[in-house]
């Protein structure tokens, strides 16, 4: 039987996303085809890639190149990460009458008035490129309806954290944490204002102040206000870290934060899930619709507010030992719910029906 042909039109790639089509190469019987952007300067991951996925790098091919590679390859499924390379969109709209073309889109439904324009001229622009949009969840399943798609051209998973590693982290480190859980709070991301890290940084130092407390926080990251890190005995500064040494750093720490001002997503949240963390996280943070439950596995609050996500730690603080593993272990089940399987299974379904 010959393999299937997927073709790819990738931005700036992650390990999750890398993870996932490395789960499409072993398990079925696919050629994989990856057209990806440069690697971003803030989150500089090093990607190895298994034989049958071959990658081209966006910068070196032009216009007129892009269309040639795509009528070489003669995909049987295009998956484009959005709309936003108008190369790739050529791409999609050769091929939209003749095979299932995917956009991904993590965007949430909020009736801006961009997005009010945006539904009203989709079936001149979006409608065009796509026959079926891959979104990360079901606040953006809204969006896509009101795009015009219906609901079996729409899928859910865009995004899928490699839970299978993720939980295994949590598989090793579950008796060592239920003997003596760790009194660490974790933050993985940028240093940039709209992650909220500031927020954090406030909010746990006041907390220091305020109680007799054994908690640290780790914080991993780069970025824009690296230079107004706060010297504090009990926050520690990782810098950026590769996957493989962050698997490290989960199995020493206990309850994950992700305090976004905006945030449509945040695949983070899934793979700490799937490591099993207790959670905290904004009410602007996309994944924690699908991964966290408020009062069973963590808590949420008003995204920008101090005082809230200080309450939020304190509740933490405050849980026992054999709570905050119990937390961990639902959210475990949550995270179970997408993985790379999911996704892979969500694109195959495509072909075979």
């Amino acid at each position: 039987m010959n393999k299937k042909k997927f073709l790819y039109l990738y931005s700036e790639l992650a390990d999750y996303f890398v993870a996932c089509i490395r789960h499409l190469e072993k398990n079925f019987n696919v050629e994989i085809h990856l057209v990806r952007w440069p690697v971003n300067s803030e989150a500089p991951f090093q990607f190895e890639f298994p034989e049958n996925v071959t990658v081209y790098e966006r910068r070196r091919l032009s216009s007129s190149e892009m269309v040639d590679l795509a009528k070489k390859i003669d995909p049987d499924l295009i998956y484009c990460c959005g709309w936003m390379d108008k190369d790739y969109l050529r791409i999609c709209k050769m091929f939209k009458n003749r095979i299932p073309v995917l956009g991904g889109m993590d965007n949430h439904w909020t009736g801006s008035f961009k997005q009010q324009i945006a539904k009203i001229l989709s079936p001149f622009t979006i409608q065009k490129y796509f026959t079926h949009m891959f979104v990360a969840g079901a606040p953006q399943r809204v969006y896509a309806k009101k795009l015009g798609f219906n609901d079996t051209h729409i899928l859910e998973g865009y995004y899928s954290a490699d839970f299978y590693k993720f939980n295994k982290i949590y598989k090793h480190s579950k008796e060592n944490k239920e003997r003596q859980f760790p009194h660490k709070f974790l933050y993985v991301g940028r240093y940039i204002e709209k992650k909220g890290i500031k927020n954090l940084w406030k909010a746990f130092i006041e907390l220091n102040n305020e109680m007799n407390m054994d908690w640290e926080l780790w914080s991993c990251g780069t970025g824009d206000l690296e230079n107004l890190k706060p010297t504090h005995h009990k926050i520690i500064h990782l810098g950026f870290l590769q996957p493989e040494d962050l698997a490290e750093i989960a199995k020493q720490t206990g309850v994950f934060i992700l305090p976004s001002h905006f945030e449509p997503w945040g695949v983070v949240v899934h793979e700490f899930a799937a490591a099993g963390f207790p959670l905290i996280c904004s009410d602007k943070v996309g994944s924690a619709h699908k991964f966290l439950k408020n009062e069973e596995n963590g808590f949420t609050f008003s995204s920008g507010n101090s005082k809230e996500l200080k309450k939020a730690m304190k509740k933490i603080i405050l849980t026992s030992d054999s709570e905050l593993s119990q937390m961990g272990k639902k959210s475990v089940e949550y995270a179970s719910l997408i993985t790379p399987e999911t996704w892979s299974k969500n694109q195959i379904d495509l072909i075979d029906s």
